[in-house]
C-alpha cells in the first residue's frame, strides 16, 4: 500500500470517528433556549389577556406587540392595529375585483336625523359575522357624524347621498382612528372576503316633520346599540301639523309599503288609483290593504308624505344611479 493511500485512509477513519462522536453528543438547538426562557409574570399575563380582549388578535401577536412596546398597553394596541392594517391592505389588494352581491343595509336614527347605509361582501355567511356587522355600524356612525356636522338652518327637510369613494374618506367615528377605508381593509384582512362600502343616504328634518323608517328582516344585536340591520330599508319623510301619538307606527307602515311596493316617486293625492304596476307611491294599492290606495290610507292620518329613500341590498348600479 502506498504512503499516499495510507494517509487518505487515516483521514477517512478520523473523520468517521468525529462524526460518530457528534451523533452521540448533539449540540444544543435554538429551540431549547426558547423553552428554557422565563415564564410570564402574573402582571404580564394580565396585560396580555387585556390586550387580547381589546383587540381580538392572537396570543402570539399580542405577546409580540407587548414585547415591541416594552409592556405599554396603549402603544401595543396601536402597533397591533397598524400591523393588521398592513395585512388588511395586502389582502384587500388580492381580493379586489371579486363580486360583492351580498351584505347588509344598516339603519341608524337619532332624534331628527336618520341614515341608511349599504355595505357589501361576497357571501351571506360573512354578512352574519359580528365583525362585518360592526363594520356596517362604523359606516352608519361615520355617515351620521357627517350629516350632523352640516350646519344649516332648516325650514324644510334635507336629504343627501354618499357614493363609495365619498364614504371611504369619512372619519370612522368619534372614538375610532383613521377613516372608513382603513376599517374596511381591516375587516377584509380578518374575514378573508372582498367587501365594498357601496353607498349611504341621510335625512335631517326640522320640527313639523317626521322620519318614518323600516328595515325588512330586521336584526338587532346588543353590542350594536340602536343600529338595525337587514336586506331592505326605507326612510319616509312626512310633514305633520301636529304631533301625532302614533307617528312611529305610521312611519313603520309607510316604510313597509316603500320596501314592498318599490315606488319611484311620491305622486299626489289627486293621482288616479293605479294597479300593482303603478310607480307613484300615493296612487299605489296600499300594501297592507290593497282595497285602498296609500294616499287614501294616509289622508285621514293628518300627515303628508313628501319624500322617501329605499335601499335594496345588492341592487344593480343602474337602480342606484336612478335615485
Amino acid at each position: 500500500m502506498s504512503l499516499l493511500l495510507s494517509l487518505r485512509l487515516c483521514v477517512v477513519a478520523r473523520t468517521e470517528s468525529r462524526l460518530a462522536g457528534s451523533l452521540l453528543l448533539p449540540s444544543p438547538q435554538p429551540w431549547h433556549k426558547f423553552h428554557a426562557g422565563p415564564q410570564l409574570s402574573s402582571s404580564s399575563k394580565e396585560l396580555l389577556m387585556k390586550l387580547r380582549r381589546r383587540t381580538g388578535f392572537s396570543f402570539v401577536n399580542c405577546k409580540k406587540a407587548l414585547e415591541t412596546c416594552d409592556g405599554d398597553l396603549k402603544q401595543a394596541e396601536i402597533w397591533l392595529h397598524k400591523q393588521a392594517q398592513k395585512e388588511g391592505w395586502s389582502k384587500a389588494a388580492k381580493l379586489h375585483g371579486r363580486k360583492t352581491k351580498e351584505g347588509l343595509i344598516g339603519l341608524l336614527q337619532e332624534e331628527n336625523t336618520a341614515v341608511l347605509v349599504e355595505v357589501n361582501c361576497e357571501t351571506d355567511f360573512v354578512s352574519r359575522n359580528l365583525k362585518f356587522q360592526q363594520l356596517v355600524q362604523q359606516v352608519a356612525l361615520g355617515t351620521m357624524l357627517h350629516c350632523q356636522s352640516i350646519k344649516d338652518q332648516l325650514s324644510t327637510y334635507s336629504k343627501g347621498f354618499l357614493n363609495s369613494s365619498e364614504l371611504s374618506g369619512l372619519p370612522a367615528g368619534p372614538d375610532r382612528e383613521g377613516c372608513l377605508k382603513d376599517h374596511l381593509a381591516l375587516a377584509i384582512g380578518k374575514l378573508g372576503e372582498n367587501m365594498t362600502l357601496k353607498r349611504a343616504a341621510w335625512v335631517k328634518v326640522p320640527s313639523g316633520f317626521y322620519i318614518g323608517s323600516y328595515v325588512h328582516g330586521a336584526m338587532h344585536s346588543p353590542s350594536l346599540h340602536n343600529l338595525v340591520l337587514g336586506k331592505y330599508g326605507a326612510l319616509v319623510i312626512c310633514e305633520t301639523s301636529e304631533q301625532q301619538v302614533n307617528l312611529q307606527d305610521l312611519g313603520r307602515r309607510l316604510g313597509q309599503h316603500v320596501v314592498g311596493m318599490a315606488p319611484l316617486s311620491v305622486g299626489s293625492l289627486d293621482d288616479e288609483p293605479g294597479g300593482e304596476a303603478e310607480t307613484k307611491m300615493l296612487a299605489q294599492p296600499y300594501l297592507l290593504d290593497p282595497s285602498i290606495t296609500l294616499g287614501q290610507y294616509v289622508q285621514p292620518q293628518g300627515v303628508s308624505v313628501v319624500d322617501f329613500v329605499r335601499f335594496e341590498c345588492g341592487e344593480s348600479e343602474e337602480a342606484v344611479e336612478a335615485e
